[in-house]
């Protein structure tokens, strides 16, 4: 009888394994993920945005607030979220542990576990941009935060950061001259004490387009796109660079090198290319989208690491998931989206949208994805079924 029972929970844990809708990409490093922006008023549910992104298998996202209806829809989907704590709640959060620690009551604890919230952006481009009170009270605000977390006890389980632009240095060309804004420095240097005493790593906003587009007579388009080009070469480091997305992480670490923190990661936050934009805005084409996107897409696969770390493989989430209708700014800024409102491709760079587009016929509807839930129950239960057959026939 003991064996029996054995036997039949043996065969119902392998045939679970197999019939599981969550990802292996889970069971090994992540290298992508992507930013889930909501300015906009005709995106689809946040029910119907957990559908495309498991028909995409993206499995790491980054939301700007934590705004419930989403993390309600993310309940039970094995995807992992950073929620962002809005700049305008940073004063009030900075003034007392108590004021963050409702926050993250009503925020985070009455989501976990079922929803995977496994970090909190405090702020987002603080430092280098903005109104100086907000540098003073970040940090302030991070602690206090952090200090929420622990006395929840879940700070091991949700990491604390803060995106930063590429504002906050000085100068990063070439890489190993690139340095932290002395204005910016006196904020940073406590910030960067304090996320490596809790082994959080150094989030940075890193854009090839916004450079290009900054600058388009002496940067070569193909060193921002990942495509073929000449390069350039650090006669310091004497480290040689085929595209501008890993010259700018190395950028972020050799400032960090700079300042004592040579053993933080550096994470790309934030990075993506117009399909896009207004005449004076270079390079904001659909073709220069798709290409940067599924380059960079290619390249986190390898989960290899850059020229100056190459131990470190490199992390990035793309903005952004969805074309927002509804940001201020030039033309570019509602143009970032790998998907369109409908749940269609904006361009191919391999996705699966969820409705035909005329960009390629790969589609997988609502109907379909349920259909495969119900594909993996019913071979479940053939398989449970199957195996009590067969402990019947054995007789045991």
């Amino acid at each position: 009888m003991a064996f029996s029972l054995f036997l039949f929970l043996l065969l119902f844990l392998i045939f679970s394994v197999i019939c599981s809708p969550v990802s292996a990409a889970h069971s090994v490093t992540w290298t992508y993920g992507v930013n889930y922006g909501r300015i906009a008023n005709n995106l689809p549910a946040p029910e119907s945005v957990v559908t495309l992104l498991k028909a995409a298998k993206i499995n790491h996202i980054r939301i700007y607030n934590a705004d419930h209806g989403v993390l309600q829809a993310f309940k039970g989907s094995g995807i992992e979220i950073i929620v962002g704590l809005p700049n305008e709640y940073l004063k009030d959060i900075s003034i007392g542990e108590d004021r963050a620690m409702n926050w993250i009551k009503e925020n985070v604890q009455a989501f976990l576990p079922g929803t995977h919230i496994r970090g909190i952006a405090v702020g987002n481009e603080i430092l280098g941009g903005g109104p100086l009170e907000l540098w003073e009270v970040l940090l302030p605000a991070v602690k206090n935060v952090y200090s929420a977390l622990s006395r929840s006890g879940i700070q091991d389980t949700v990491q604390v950061s803060s995106p930063h632009s590429e504002a906050v240095f000085a100068n990063s060309f070439p890489p190993s001259a690139c340095i932290f804004r002395p204005d910016v420095l006196p904020f940073m240097r406590p910030l960067l004490q304090f996320f490596s005493q809790i082994g959080s790593p150094f989030y940075i906003n890193a854009y090839p387009f916004l450079a290009y587009k900054n600058d388009p007579e002496h940067i070569d388009i193909n060193y921002a796109l990942f495509k073929s080009n000449p390069g350039i070469y650090d006669a310091k480091t004497k480290l040689h660079y085929d595209n501008m997305f890993e010259a700018q992480v190395d950028a972020a670490y050799a400032a960090l090198e700079k300042v004592g923190f040579t053993k933080m990661e550096v994470i790309v936050s934030e990075t993506g290319w117009a399909s896009r934009g207004d005449p004076d805005e270079a390079g904001a084409t659909v073709e220069n989208a798709r290409t940067y996107n599924k380059n960079l897409r290619k390249r986190l696969a390898k989960k290899k690491g850059t020229p100056f770390r190459p131990k470190i493989a490199v992390r990035a989430y793309v903005f952004a998931l969805f074309n927002e209708n509804s940001k201020p700014g030039p033309t570019s800024e509602r143009n970032f989206g790998l998907f369109k409102p409908d749940g269609s491709i904006a361009y191919d760079i391999g996705f699966t949208g969820l409705v035909p587009s005329a960009t390629t016929s790969s589609l997988l509807s609502f109907k379909d994805i349920a259909a495969q839930g119900w594909l993996r129950s019913s071979y479940l239960l053939f398989f449970m079924a199957w195996a009590v057959v067969l402990l019947q026939c054995l007789g045991l």
